[in-house]
């Protein structure tokens, strides 16, 4: 709604004329964007054959044996199963830290890394593969696995073949770094994947390299910008009409699948806990998993994110520190059932 606002306060300044020369540029923009995106895909198609062809006859067996593997896998042949293991699933709603779980498993759970995919499948038994993925329970999400897809997930694990390990993070925090995500997801024009993992992190884990210098920048964007951040948080879909698809899900929406979701899942871990002591945490992914690993040979890195960084926002933005008082009734009492709090007056000293 605040978009469209702006829009056609800017249209009716302009006369007749200059209205339809706006609205044709307007156009010719959205069809080059459209246009612009199509050869960047067509572009990365092409390269991946002359980057085979560039490697070393060691190096092209290696990938086409992992491409076939992993073909093998999508259409349920030869899915790897040793001894006693079950499926795992490792979930997270956008802006939890995830990748940083990824990681972490990709380096340190042993031979079983080997198994470790990015993405979420569903399969009919056990298996040795490990699954992490975002996905949501009730509300359809863009960016998100359907809740059909997690309703499956959830009759695997209570049929004993499978695990869901949820993480989750303070959902104030996850606001603030998923509408910077979607800003810059629209700013430039879809380009949502490349800002994600610029320099190996994530947004949602780390908004100070990827976006901002420090805390002062990132709450004068937000006050100058309060009412898109609104917009955002409600769900608003005027927010995301640059981006087919589904919208992200409201702040309400993503307090509820939380709840929802440490009420179902096997095993659940705050990131915050990752950032005090990773070994401990990590270790509870290895019980689940049965997995047989010497853990006092591990030395596990730190989340670069810092625990509740909306605390200094708050502090320092007030529009943000409103918005927050506002929250209706039903909205914080979920999140202090799932161990936050929103009314905390102490603001807690750290560096972003």
């Amino acid at each position: 709604m605040v978009m469209s606002a702006r829009r056609d306060r800017s249209l009716a300044a302009l006369g007749a004329g200059h209205r339809r020369l706006f609205k044709h540029l307007l156009m010719k923009e959205t069809k080059y964007n459209t246009v612009l995106r199509w050869i960047n895909g067509a572009r990365s198609v092409l390269q991946r054959p002359v980057r085979f062809v560039r490697k070393s006859p060691r190096e092209q067996m290696r990938s086409l044996r992992s491409h076939f593997s992993l073909t093998c896998e999508h259409w349920g042949w030869n899915v790897p199963h040793l001894g006693n293991d079950r499926t795992a699933y490792i979930i997270g709603l956008t802006g939890t830290g995830l990748w940083y779980i990824h990681q972490l498993m990709l380096q340190n759970i042993g031979e079983r890394a080997k198994y470790l995919r990015y993405g979420i499948r569903l399969q009919p038994g056990p298996t040795s593969l490990i699954y992490t993925g975002h996905a949501t329970m009730k509300h359809v999400s863009r960016g998100q696995e359907l809740p059909a897809v997690t309703s499956r997930i959830l009759e695997a694990v209570r049929s004993g073949f499978a695990d869901l390990i949820f993480i989750y993070r303070h959902p104030l925090d996850s606001l603030l770094t998923n509408w910077i995500c979607w800003r810059k997801y629209i700013r430039d024009n879809g380009n949502l994947l490349q800002f994600e993992w610029r320099n190996g992190q994530q947004c949602s884990t780390h908004w100070r390299t990827t976006v901002y210098k420090n805390t002062d920048d990132l709450c004068a964007d937000l006050e100058q910008n309060f009412c898109e951040f609104k917009a955002f948080a409600e769900g608003d879909p005027e927010f995301f009409s640059n981006v087919p698809g589904s919208r992200f899900l409201s702040f309400p929406e993503f307090v509820e699948e939380t709840e929802l979701y440490l009420q179902s899942a096997t095993l659940t871990l705050r990131f915050e806990d990752f950032m005090i002591d990773p070994l401990k945490e990590f270790s509870k992914i290895v019980q689940v998993m049965s997995v047989d690993l010497e853990l006092s040979r591990l030395r596990l890195a730190l989340p670069i994110a810092k625990p509740y960084g909306y605390l200094a926002v708050k502090q320092k933005a007030p529009r943000f520190r409103d918005f927050i008082s506002g929250l209706n009734t039903e909205t914080k009492r979920r999140i202090e059932k799932i161990g936050y709090n929103v009314s905390v007056q102490v603001i807690l000293c750290f560096a972003l």
